[in-house]
This record gives C-alpha cells, structure tokens and sequence, in this order.
C-alpha cells in the first residue's frame, strides 16, 4: 500500500507543477504553408485580449500560476498551439491551429494537472471580414481545480474541422448546433443534422450573410391539410426607419399651454390667500 506523502505527490495541484520555471513558448510552427492566423491578426481582429486593468475574479486567486500553465501548454504543444492569453475575467485562452483541435482538447482532459473533463459549450463568431471567418470556441470545465479554460480555432466555410465526441459526449448536440447555426462541418460526428431549425432548411441563420426575413414562410394550408413552405413574403416594402420618436420624451423643456400656466399662477395665489388668512 502506498504511504501518505506519495498519494499526495501524485494528487498534486496545478500550483505544484507551475511552481517550477516554465520557458516562454517559442514561435509556433505551423502545419501548413499559412502564416499564423491569431499572430496576423492580433492588433486589428483579436475579440479578447489581455487588459492592462484585469478584473478581479474570486474563481482565480492565483492568475500568475494560470498564465504559466498556459505557457506550459504551448511549451509542450508547439505544434498546435499558436497564442495563450488572459482575459480582462482572469481567464486562460488557447489559440490553436484547427488540426490541434483532438489533441489539445485530449491533453487538457486527460491530463493530470488540469483535468478538463467537462465540456461546457461549443459556439462560433462569424467576421465575413477575415480570412478564416468563424472562430470557434470550446469552453472547459475542470470540477477538480475549480478552473475553466477556453480553447478557440478557425476555419472556414469549407474547411471542416474534427469532431470532438469521441472526447466529450456533451460535444455531439454542440457541434450540431454549430452546423445549423453556421456551417461549420464537423468531420467524424456520428450524427451531423440540423438541431433547431428544419431538416429542409435553406443557409444558416447566424451568418452574418444570412437575410433577417430568411427565405422561406411557414404556414398550415387548410385546403391540404398539412404545412406549407412558401417564400418570404413582405406585408409593406422595406423602409428606412428614422432613430426620431414622434412621442415627446422630455416633458420639462416643452412649452406650456398658456391656458395651463393662467391655471397654474390662479391656484398659486389662492394658495397664497389661504395662508395669509392662518
């Protein structure tokens, strides 16, 4: 039977391992012949970046010992790993390259000083505007140490990107969501179908391409006794609104009616009479 002290050396925190001199990663090498895509554009399309204020945050006392695990990540990945960050919320943000989806997200869950076994959420960001218009963002979970990480990629509208199920089996209904919402495939899901919209459902709706009316209209058709699909058709044409209110918003700086202030100056000196009579 092993003794006290090795169950703790092997139960060790992430502090434990952290406390040791990590080296800043070096310059990522990538898989493909692209340069790096978060290193391009960090400076002009980078969502969240380190804030000189951090917020404090209660869920991370120790911020320092975070950004170096981060740092011990991208030391021991260089492959797949492109950037690691701290969020303005003291949390820790790997960017990677696509293909370093299943091993990243594998050695966060399985390793023994993270232990990200809970994948919370899988959602996207569509900027038509870049190169490789959707970011992904995988959220973890990590019940041990109380920690959550966030992991993103890229890709486009034809590069498909690997499945996570065989990893989190909370990533199968995330992964569709992604697919219906944006269209971002996901090689090797066991079930890859729309989720919230219909089977017959033409684009996707959070593209920012995608029309506010949509193309199709839903109804029941009582003459054929089923749901109909027809084209979108608008009761009025399609207007420019002003940003004006027609309704008066500041009471105060209109001006009064005189019949009102004649009203207003009478019950004032009544008032005023009444008093001089006590």
């Amino acid at each position: 039977m092993m003794s006290s002290s090795a169950l703790r050396c092997l139960a060790r925190p992430v502090a434990g391992l952290l406390t040791r001199r990590v080296l800043a990663p070096t310059s990522s090498r990538l898989l493909s012949d692209v340069n790096d895509f978060y290193k391009s554009h960090k400076a002009r399309d980078v969502i969240i970046r380190r804030e000189d204020d951090v917020a404090e945050c209660a869920t991370y006392p120790d911020v320092d010992r975070l950004e170096k695990f981060g740092q011990y990540v991208a030391t021991i990945l260089p492959k797949y790993v492109q950037d690691v960050r701290m969020t303005s919320l003291n949390e820790l943000e790997i960017l990677i390259h696509p293909e370093g989806v299943v091993p990243v997200l594998g050695m966060l869950r399985d390793h023994t000083n993270a232990q990200f076994k809970g994948l919370m959420e899988i959602t996207a960001v569509d900027v038509p505007s870049r190169p490789y218009r959707f970011e992904l963002v995988y959220c973890l979970l990590s019940h041990h140490y109380n920690s959550r990480c966030i992991v993103k990629t890229y890709t486009d509208e034809l590069t498909p990107v690997d499945s996570v199920t065989a990893l989190f089996k909370s990533a199968d209904f995330g992964e569709r969501e992604v697919w219906d919402m944006f269209g971002v495939f996901f090689s090797g899901h066991p079930d890859l179908r729309r989720i919230l919209t219909d089977y017959g459902f033409d684009g996707h709706p959070f593209r920012k391409d995608f029309p506010l009316t949509g193309y199709t209209e839903v109804r029941y058709d009582n003459e054929l006794g089923r749901v109909v699909y027809e084209p979108v058709e608008v009761a009025q044409e399609f207007r420019k609104f002003e940003m004006d209110t027609p309704w008066e918003l500041f009471p105060n700086y209109r001006e009064v009616p005189q019949h009102l202030l004649e009203a207003a100056a009478e019950k004032a000196a009544q008032e005023e009479g009444a008093d001089e009579k006590k």
